[in-house]
């Protein structure tokens, strides 16, 4: 957070989404920030960097007004815009792991993770394997002297499982391993991980931090200097950052982010509510909902219980297949995390990847990313892709 938003006492997420990082412009008044499309900087001198800027792979003033939000929305102490998701979770990987390490992946979570271990990373000699990390003596056990990382979503991606963050990072901590949470589902607003004793949280930017499906980017957000100079230092050695527009679009989303969230939330109980009630549904997978395992932890660390719904349909996965297609308000695509709705077969789409792993979705199973459309028309689209 900035010595500036400090003074003013501009603590609360809703005031920060909208001021942290985002000053007036110094030249013109302008209440929002440049997009600076420039790649390179006139310097004052050899080796006089005017402001720290000379090259926009190594920083960029759109891109570190959007770095300086991510991190006061978090709590953290430093934030680091990447060009997506999966740019930000390999340059985390690549600054905190080499060959020989182990890391302890979560049994449920997006297949372009697992992906990335599975395919990329075990690659060149880092090892890791599967545990429920809703369960904390299940990750100790999985734990070998050569863990240096725990990796986690909370909501869990797409079987919205609910992870202790705070005990976990304990398991994590008596180790000697660095705790990484994913906390795209939940966003800065519904749940602040490093509050909570994860040592790295990661976004896809892309989700409801963005919030419009019109910008890929990514984030990674942590309190600890000389690890944020670590990733600093991969990130500009790596180059996948985010562009200035990207990063100003992200930034604009940002700003709604609370009052959305809060509309996500509202209309996912509605949804998961006429869900719980339907014939035709087998289960519900909803944090929000009392009966689910991970109910009171949720309660516990979140603020609200998030706009993604997954659902289980009654005669398997054509069934699943049949219902994506019927619907029309809600849109059959990939993603989540924008102001309309989508509807999705993850074993056939998202998580496709993880066919045959321990990662493996049921095959009767759709994911909602329930939108801030009106909820009636969602409840009655629903209805009728039911049948």
């Amino acid at each position: 957070m900035s010595d500036q938003h400090q003074q003013h006492g501009a603590t609360s997420f809703e005031t920060l989404a909208i001021h942290a990082g985002q000053e007036a412009d110094a030249a013109t008044g302008a209440v929002v920030p440049p997009i600076y499309q420039v790649s390179t900087y006139k310097q004052d001198g050899v080796g006089g960097l005017r402001g720290g800027y000379e090259y926009s792979r190594s920083a960029n003033p759109t891109r570190t007004a959007l770095e300086e939000n991510l991190a006061a929305l978090e709590g953290g102490r430093r934030g680091l815009a990447f060009a997506s998701g999966l740019a930000a979770e390999d340059c985390l990987l690549r600054t905190l792991l080499g060959p020989g390490d182990h890391v302890v992946i979560p049994n449920d979570a997006y297949g372009g993770t697992f992906r990335l271990f599975a395919k990329v990373v075990e690659r060149w000699g880092v090892e890791w394997s599967v545990a429920d990390s809703s369960d904390p003596a299940a990750v100790r056990a999985a734990l070998t002297p050569r863990t240096k990382v725990v990796w986690v979503e909370t909501p869990s991606n797409p079987l919205l499982g609910i992870t202790d963050i705070a005990a976990v990072a304990e398991v994590a901590r008596g180790a000697g391993a660095r705790l990484v949470v994913d906390n795209t589902f939940a966003s800065p607003y519904l749940q602040q991980p490093l509050a909570l004793g994860a040592d790295v949280v990661v976004h896809s930017t892309t989700k409801y931090m963005g919030g419009h499906s019109d910008v890929v980017g990514g984030a990674l957000v942590v309190n600890d200097d000389a690890l944020g100079e670590e990733l600093a230092f991969h990130q500009n050695a790596m180059g996948a950052i985010a562009g200035p527009f990207d990063a100003w679009l992200v930034l604009r989303g940002i700003k709604t982010l609370a009052v959305r969230m809060d509309r996500h939330t509202a209309n996912a109980e509605r949804v998961a509510e006429m869900l719980t009630a339907h014939p035709k549904v087998t289960r519900v997978l909803y944090p929000g909902l009392p009966d689910h395992p991970g109910h009171e932890t949720a309660a516990k660390q979140m603020r609200g219980f998030g706009g993604m719904v997954s659902f289980r349909v009654a005669g398997g996965e054509q069934a699943a297949v049949d219902v994506c297609d019927r619907a029309r308000l809600f849109t059959l695509g990939e993603s989540l995390g924008g102001v309309e709705s989508l509807i999705e077969h993850p074993g056939r789409m998202t998580h496709a990847s993880a066919a045959g792993s321990a990662l493996e979705v049921p095959s009767d199973l759709v994911r909602l990313s329930v939108g801030i459309e009106a909820a009636d028309d969602l409840l009655a689209d629903l209805a009728q892709a039911l049948g």
